[in-house]
């Protein structure tokens, strides 16, 4: 039984599951426009692990999100990840937000192509596109959405879904795009694909490792 600790913080949701053999078997997460990651994430972890009686020491490797997203909820994910992965001397794992969430909708619903959207501010979103199988079809990219951003795809049906979606529906406007709403990375979605690279001893650098931030970090003004 390898159990794997996930932790999700790329998006407004704070979210950590505990996997076991892959599958979840604890999990909390919320939703929270204040982005209170930095309040909640410790406490996700322990009420996780308090939930099915255990202790820390039991994790076997921490799972990580890595992007893209937010910078600070990244920021907040990863150092909590490295920190757990030194005190207890274990391998960190990290998994693409937008591939995760491909994974997971495939499972789910049918489609041709999947598109996993983070918002990105604006008309901006971090985008990335995959087929049934979680194949890469294109690389993740910072997409500023117009009628034409898609175009090259939509012979075939593309899902859209994520928090980023939401702002397209009007511009991506074609039979072939369908969109679900509702959706935000989860730690739920990491399990399998965190259990594979486990097997295939596929880790991180703790010392070095940096999440995927994909855009450099632009600090908003106070409002006066």
């Amino acid at each position: 039984m390898t159990l794997i600790l996930g932790i999700e913080t790329a998006t407004k949701n704070c979210s950590v599951a505990l996997f076991s053999n892959g599958i979840v078997i604890a999990e909390k997460e919320h939703i929270s426009d204040g982005y209170t990651h930095a309040e909640q994430l410790n406490l996700f972890i322990q009420d996780v692990i308090d939930s099915v009686n255990i202790t820390l020491n039991k994790v076997e490797a921490v799972a990580l999100s890595m992007g893209p997203g937010s910078y600070t909820g990244l920021r907040i994910g990863t150092s909590t990840a490295k920190g757990l992965c030194y005190a207890l001397d274990i391998p960190l794992i990290a998994i693409s937000t937008l591939r995760a969430m491909a994974f997971t909708m495939a499972k789910n619903k049918n489609s041709a192509i999947y598109c996993p959207m983070i918002d990105a501010r604006r008309m901006e979103v971090f985008s990335a596109l995959y087929d049934v199988n979680n194949k890469e079809i294109r690389g993740v990219q910072a997409d500023i959405v117009d009628e034409n951003t898609y175009a090259g795809f939509l012979s075939n049906e593309i899902l859209f879904f994520g928090d980023g979606s939401l702002k397209c529906q009007e511009i991506v406007n074609h039979k072939n795009a369908k969109f679900v709403e509702g959706i935000y990375p989860s730690a739920k979605s990491l399990g399998i694909l965190a259990k594979a690279k486990f097997e295939n001893k596929d880790f991180e650098d703790v010392a070095y490792f940096e999440p995927y931030y994909l855009k450099d970090f632009v600090a908003g003004r106070k409002k006066p």
